[in-house]
């Protein structure tokens, strides 16, 4: 998960405004309006038109939310701006729609924060990078310049991974931030970079410009598994672990929405999503619908069908912070993430779950 997503504009005074509003509010339930007292959930996430994190708008537009008895109040990053996990972290938003390994890096801080339902399985990113950089592997990283979403975010703590995977040292090569979307194609364009990490709908656009072309593949589970030694999982509803026990029921009324949505997108093809989506989402100035369709198809395989975390999928990311330096001292595991809700969502529906279950262990 790249962290820092092309996104609606928001000032630093409205940023800091929440921060001093979250202070008083951090452990405060979810609130509840609306006909019958629906429970509202606010929730961040890491760039709502990307498509690593189409499930949490795609549950929206199926109305699975209010099937399930809650109302979600979306919203998505501003570029540079506060990470969707540092404003779930604060208390500006209840959840937050981002990777995983968050919870790893907010437990070696002394922070208690959970994944209550994983979405993939791979990281949804590519390595994109021109011809003439000669990269196809994080070998090759030694003296170049990539281009990373944001420094600090997943993007940067994957390429750092794949470089030190291969003995290359971060001080062998430059990291800088060159966001998504169009600033990251103009980046390529602009020989700022020799490569740089991103996902779908970005891929597509560099792809069809000709500017770029993948070189490390981690947009699949097959893809990651190959490049990273196992699944690593990214895209993920997080909370605060003292929210979460304050309001399970609400946890499990957004669980289960979301459980339904991988079902529905497991089902169903690359078109069919599309359709669903906000036509902003799928045609825009970087791809046609038949781009997105396209690249969807490519990348589809990222997504788990049934809300779990996967067997090894934990410790594939604590070893990717433990080998890139952000984390060095002992974590619980089994406090970063549950399968408890995810279990009870396919149980409810009925659903045939196929993917492994990690244990308190990873």
């Amino acid at each position: 998960m790249s962290r820092r997503p092309v996104a609606v504009a928001a000032s630093l005074l409205t940023v800091l405004a929440l921060g001093a509003v979250s202070a008083c509010s951090s452990t405060s339930s979810a609130s509840t309006g609306g006909s019958g007292g629906t429970p509202t959930v606010k929730l961040m996430a890491g760039g709502l038109d990307k498509q690593i994190y189409l499930p949490y708008q795609l549950a929206q537009q199926l109305g699975f939310y209010k099937k399930y008895g809650v109302n979600v109040e979306l919203s998505t990053e501003q570029d540079g701006g506060v990470g969707a996990e540092e404003a779930m972290a604060s208390g500006q938003v209840d959840m937050a729609g981002a990777w995983y390994n968050h919870t790893i890096e907010f437990q070696a801080k002394g922070k208690a924060v959970e994944d209550v339902v994983q979405l993939s399985g791979a990281p949804g990113e590519r390595e994109m990078c021109t011809t003439k950089s000669g990269v196809t592997s994080g070998a090759d990283f030694k003296g170049k310049t990539l281009g990373v979403t944001d420094l600090g975010s997943g993007t940067d703590t994957l390429t750092q991974f794949l470089a030190a995977k291969k003995g290359v040292k971060t001080s062998q090569f430059h990291r800088i931030a060159v966001g998504a979307g169009s600033t990251a194609v103009a980046a390529l364009q602009k020989g700022k970079v020799d490569c740089v990490m991103t996902t779908q709908p970005t891929v597509a656009a560099i792809q069809k410009k000709g500017v770029g072309t993948s070189a490390i593949d981690l947009a699949t589970t097959a893809g990651a598994t190959t490049a990273m030694g196992g699944a690593y999982p990214a895209a993920s509803v997080l909370a605060r672990t003292d929210w979460v026990n304050q309001n399970k029921a609400t946890v499990q009324k957004v669980v289960d929405a979301l459980v339904a949505t991988m079902h529905w997108i497991n089902t169903h093809s690359a078109a069919d999503i599309a359709n669903k989506l906000p036509a902003s989402f799928v045609s825009n100035q970087l791809v046609t619908k038949a781009d997105y369709i396209s690249a969807l198809n490519e990348d589809k395989g990222q997504f788990l069908p049934d809300g779990i975390m996967p067997a090894g999928g934990p410790k594939t990311s604590l070893a990717t912070e433990q080998l890139v330096g952000n984390v060095k001292g002992a974590v619980d595991l089994g406090k970063t993430f549950t399968n408890a809700f995810a279990v009870q969502a396919n149980k409810t529906e009925g659903f045939k779950t196929t993917t492994t279950p990690a244990g308190p262990n990873g």
